[in-house]
């Protein structure tokens, strides 16, 4: 697995020449691991979906954390509404599940028209980084206060401009409410900084779930439950899952709750709430 060049951790650039060239470096690293076969994409996309939309309730003034965010999601059952900060990490789940395209960017967020997001889109011209930055200006100059949608529209055209076929938030983790008011070479400095913090905390992320998902294919034989395998791959695309809910389809609730036991005592998946009752599991 490529991992960040010591240089551009330990560099300490300020000018916008060098942030670009360090940022440069690190979309590099990460392009490589986007590229691979043994990657657990889905999983990943879904696990820094989290993470993006921590940072924008963050940013929006909500005390809501991670594990408030997978409360308010894992939990919905068909009809029921997750609440502000659970709708900001739905955007980015939703965001990130479907190649980028103007339709299913629509799905993710179906408060704008198909042809207000194809407008803001191609509001971004020139580098990667430039172009989301163009982006991220324009839809919060129309929609100030709607951080999480102008974070998703710039990380598609970042997306977009790098090749890449699905969103993987990066902007927007190290981005201060400062920065989003902020214009010109600032806006650019800022982004160029906060992909080069928001890559190197993504990078060991990459690596811990590639190991993790191999064990958990290798233990996939042992399981006897019926239909354990399709249970394994929901875990394989999903950040956390609660086995009354996202297993329901697949077999009883006492059947899902011992199946996940049983890939907790094989170290295959883990308990992420910490509680006796209302547990999500994920890898």
């Amino acid at each position: 697995m490529p991992r960040m060049p010591s240089w551009v951790t330990s560099a300490r650039a300020e000018t916008l020449e060098d942030v670009a060239f360090v940022s440069g470096a690190a979309l590099a690293t990460l392009h490589h691991v986007v590229g691979r076969g043994d990657v657990p994409h889905a999983l990943l996309r879904a696990r820094l979906a989290l993470r993006a939309a921590e940072a924008c309730v963050v940013l929006s003034g909500r005390p809501e954390r991670a594990g408030d965010l997978r409360d308010a999601v894992h939990f919905l059952r068909p009809g029921d509404q997750p609440g502000p900060a659970g709708a900001v990490y739905l955007h980015w789940l939703r965001a990130v599940a479907r190649p980028i395209s103007v339709k299913a960017l629509h799905k993710a967020l179906p408060e704008f028209t198909p042809e207000q997001i194809a407008v803001w889109l191609d509001a971004g011209q020139g580098s990667p980084v430039g172009r989301a930055a163009r982006v991220l200006v324009a839809v919060l100059a129309d929609h100030p206060r709607n951080e999480d949608a102008a974070l998703i529209l710039a990380n598609a055209a970042l997306a977009q401009s790098l090749g890449w076929k699905y969103v993987l938030p990066l902007l927007g983790v190290g981005l201060k409410h400062r920065d989003l008011r902020a214009q010109g070479e600032d806006l650019h400095v800022a982004c160029h900084k906060a992909l080069i913090s928001s890559i190197r905390a993504a990078l060991p992320v990459a690596i811990d779930l590639t190991r993790r998902t191999d064990h958990l294919r290798a233990v996939t034989p042992k399981l006897r439950a019926k239909r354990a395998g399709d249970a394994v791959a929901l875990f394989l695309t999903r950040d956390a899952l609660s086995p009354s809910i996202a297993l329901a389809e697949l077999m009883s609730d006492r059947a899902a709750r011992r199946l996940c036991d049983r890939l907790v005592a094989l170290g295959a998946v883990r308990e992420l709430t910490g509680r006796d009752t209302f547990r999500l599991y994920g890898v």
